[in-house]
C-alpha cells in the first residue's frame, strides 16, 4: 500500500514538473504578447495625432499648389502674364514637389479623406517589428517622444523576445530529437550512416522543412493578399523570417496582422533553430577540412620546392588517389583507427618519393647543319 501511493506521488511530482515547465514556457509568450501590445498602445498614443496633423497640412498643400497650377494653366489673359511657359514649368514642378512629399508622408491620392496609418492593429504590428529588429520601415516614428519611446521599448523587448525565440528553438529541437529517435532509427538506411552523415541528413531535412514553412506561409499570403502570387509571399516570407526586412512588400490587410505576427514568432524561432543546425554542419566540415589541409598543405609545398627538377607524375597520382580516400577515416573504432594509420603512413611514403632527388635522364643532342658547299 505504501508503495502505491509513493508511486503516485511520484506521478505526481512528474505531471507538476511537466505543467510548471509547461506554464513557464506559456508565461514567456504571453509576456511578449502582452509587452508588444501595449507598445503598440503607447506608440498609437504617441504617433496618431501628430499624424493627423502632418497628413491634413499635406493634403492642404497639394490642393493649394493644384489650385496655383490650374490658375495658370486656365488663363485667358496668357498676355498679362509674362513668360507665360517659364512660368508654367515652376508651378508644374511646385506641384510635382508637394505630391512627392504627401505621397512619401502618407496622403493617398486622389485628395480625399485623410487615412491615418497610425492605428491600434498597425501599431501593434510595427512594435513586433521592433522587438524582432525586423523593421520594415513602411510607418515610423517622426515624433520626439515617439522616437525616445521607441528606443527603451526596444532595450527592455528585444532580449525579452530573443529569450522566448530561443526557448521556442529548444522546444522545436525537442520535438524534433523525440521524432528523430523514435521514427528515423527504424530505417535501414539511417542506420548505416555514421554519426556525421545524420547530422548532414538533419540538416538537410531541417532546410526542407523550413521551404515547406515558407510555402504555406507563401500560400496564405495569396489568400490574404489580392495582389500578391507565390513568389511574392514567398519572397516576403523569407526576407521576414531572416529579419532582413527591406519593406518593399508589407501586408495591407489591417484584419490578418496579428496572425501575421503569430506566424512571423514562429518562424523566427523555426529559422533561428534551423540556421544553427546548418551552421553547426558548416562548422564541422571546417574541421574536417582543416583536418586534411596540413598534409596536403604540406605535400603541395615540397611539390613547389622540386618543381624546378621535375615531378614525378605516378608519385602525384598517387598522392591525389590517397588524399581522395577521407571517407574511410570518419568515425571512431579499431577499423577506423587502423585505416587512419595506413592512411598517414602512405601519405609519408608518398612525400618521401616526390622529394627524393630525382636521377637526371640522358639527354641527347642532335646537331643538324647545313653546308652549300
Amino acid at each position: 500500500m505504501s508503495s502505491e501511493i509513493e508511486k503516485e506521488e511520484q506521478d505526481s511530482g512528474v505531471k507538476w514538473k511537466k505543467m510548471k515547465s509547461a506554464m513557464s514556457h506559456v508565461g514567456l509568450l504571453v509576456a511578449l504578447m502582452v509587452y508588444t501590445v501595449a507598445g503598440g498602445m503607447v506608440f498609437r498614443a504617441l504617433e496618431f495625432p501628430a499624424e493627423v496633423k502632418r497628413l491634413e497640412a499635406l493634403n492642404n498643400s497639394v490642393g493649394r499648389q493644384r489650385e496655383h497650377l490650374l490658375v495658370v494653366f486656365n488663363c485667358t489673359e496668357r498676355r498679362e502674364l509674362h513668360n507665360y511657359s517659364q512660368r508654367m514649368e515652376r508651378e508644374l514642378v511646385s506641384y510635382e514637389l508637394a505630391v512627392q512629399e504627401a505621397v512619401r508622408g502618407g496622403v493617398s491620392l486622389p485628395l480625399g479623406d485623410v487615412h491615418p496609418r497610425w492605428n491600434l492593429v498597425q501599431a501593434v504590428f510595427f512594435a513586433s517589428t521592433v522587438l524582432t529588429t525586423i523593421g520594415y520601415g513602411n510607418i515610423v516614428p517622426v515624433t520626439q517622444m515617439g522616437c525616445t519611446f521607441c528606443i527603451l521599448f526596444a532595450m527592455v523587448g528585444i532580449p525579452l523576445t530573443l529569450t522566448v525565440i530561443a526557448d521556442m528553438g529548444c522546444l522545436f529541437a525537442s520535438a524534433v530529437s523525440a521524432v528523430a529517435s523514435r521514427h528515423l532509427p527504424r530505417h535501414a538506411l539511417i542506420n548505416d550512416l555514421n554519426m556525421r552523415g545524420r547530422r548532414s541528413l538533419y540538416a538537410v531535412a531541417a532546410v526542407l522543412f523550413l521551404f515547406l514553412y515558407l510555402s504555406v506561409g507563401a500560400g496564405l499570403f495569396m489568400l490574404w493578399e489580392d495582389d500578391w502570387g507565390f513568389f511574392e509571399g514567398f519572397y516576403f516570407c523569407f526576407v521576414t523570417m531572416t529579419t532582413i526586412g527591406f519593406g518593399d512588400l508589407v501586408p495591407k490587410k489591417p484584419k490578418y496582422m496579428l496572425l501575421c505576427t503569430l506566424y512571423i514568432l514562429v518562424g523566427l524561432a523555426l529559422t533561428s533553430t534551423i540556421i544553427e543546425l546548418v551552421r553547426r554542419q558548416y562548422a564541422d566540415s571546417w574541421r574536417r577540412l582543416q583536418a586534411l589541409s596540413g598534409p596536403l598543405a604540406e605535400a603541395m609545398r615540397r611539390l613547389g620546392e622540386t618543381a624546378g627538377g621535375g615531378i614525378d607524375v605516378t608519385a602525384l597520382h598517387r598522392m591525389l588517389t590517397i588524399i581522395s580516400m577521407p571517407r574511410r577515416l570518419q568515425g571512431d573504432g579499431e577499423k577506423t583507427a587502423k585505416a587512419r594509420q595506413e592512411w598517414e603512413e602512405a601519405m609519408a611514403a608518398v612525400l618521401r618519393d616526390i622529394t627524393a632527388p630525382q636521377k637526371p635522364k640522358p639527354v641527347i643532342q642532335i646537331v643538324i647543319y647545313e653546308s652549300t658547299v
